[in-house]
């Protein structure tokens, strides 16, 4: 059977197509007795909206971009995306909105900036970015954008969601502190990055409110690698510490596991404590200790601020989301 038309629901509605079509668009400009006859026309004849049609007429694509300025192996490998992930797509299900992920990798940001500049999606959700990803500002000023995290550049348009790395990072140290260890060390994430940033300041506060030093600062690069080959240039220091904090859980697989290869025992030796609590904390050996942050409610959240955006309405410019330091074996 052919497509039912437009003209055809306002036929079998006793209206105008002009009238289908601003019901079919969400407009209130349709008294309510004509509403009920085309929604009860669109029901009988089994209408679909022409998507492209309504595209071309409205300028919207109703997709967004979720930008991630990251190569392909750190996206698929790390826990924390897929979460993201899962967060902004159960809240699209909830909307007329479509998801394109753009993965930014081996690219200035050049196809990436001109998809969406040139009429790609009609917002963007921007995480994971560095202070070299000028890109992003083009981006910003094309469509609206919410970023997840501290933007590199801040910006008093900017929508951001986020939690308090500094904070949540000091809970961890402190914790750590309140074991009664003193040569605690950090494992950081990458120091262009603003958690990366962010949780070393945590980290030092901690340490300076107890009278403490560190015990070591070394970068992992927010990646499993990464924290195994800050772990050995940890034990290669003069002094071993008593306790680290590792600014991720996936660093922490890392750092378990090079501890474990040199005989090291944790918590007894070393005690270690990650940040994210993703599924990596409950599969490592032992068991991670952690900060919980809520990944998959800061997608839903994200997605929830651009759709307000997007319709119009006015969302908080920035939404901070609570962690919790979660106890394990690793301290």
């Amino acid at each position: 059977m052919a497509r039912p038309t437009i003209e055809q629901v306002a036929a079998a509605a006793g209206v105008s197509r002009s009238t289908v079509s601003r019901v079919v668009n969400g407009s209130t400009a349709v008294s309510p007795e004509a509403l009920t006859a085309v929604n009860d026309a669109i029901s009988r004849l089994n209408y679909v909206p022409n998507r492209a049609a309504r595209t071309l007429a409205s300028r919207q694509t109703h997709a967004i971009a979720l930008v991630v300025p990251e190569d392909t192996t750190r996206f698929f490998g790390d826990p924390f995306f897929a979460a993201i992930v899962s967060g902004i797509s159960e809240r699209l299900t909830r909307s007329d909105y479509v998801l394109n992920l753009l993965i930014a990798s081996d690219d200035p940001g050049d196809k990436t900036t001109s998809f969406v500049r040139n009429g790609g999606v009609d917002g963007a959700i921007i995480v994971s970015h560095h202070t070299s990803d000028s890109f992003v500002d083009r981006i910003a000023e094309a469509v609206p954008v919410v970023f997840g995290g501290r933007p590199a550049r801040p910006h008093d348009s900017n929508f951001v969601v986020d939690v308090d790395n500094v904070q949540a990072a000091r809970d961890a140290t402190d914790h750590l502190i309140g074991l009664g260890r003193t040569r605690i060390a950090t494992i950081t994430g990458p120091q262009t990055m603003p958690p990366g940033l962010d949780r070393r300041h945590g980290y030092d506060e901690a340490l300076a409110a107890a009278g403490l030093e560190s015990a070591g600062v070394h970068d992992g690069q927010f990646s499993e690698e990464g924290g195994a080959e800050a772990t050995r240039r940890m034990l290669a220091a003069e002094v071993l510490p008593d306790a680290v904090f590792v600014a991720s859980d996936l660093m922490a697989r890392g750092v378990l596991s090079v501890l474990r290869s040199a005989g090291i025992r944790v918590p007894d030796q070393i005690a270690v404590v990650g940040f994210d609590d993703s599924q990596v904390a409950v599969t490592v050996d032992p068991p991670l200790t952690t900060i919980r942050q809520p990944t998959h409610q800061q997608g839903v959240t994200m997605a929830s601020v651009l759709l307000d955006v997007l319709a119009g309405r006015e969302p908080e410019r920035v939404t901070i989301l609570p962690t919790e330091l979660v106890v394990r074996e690793s301290a």
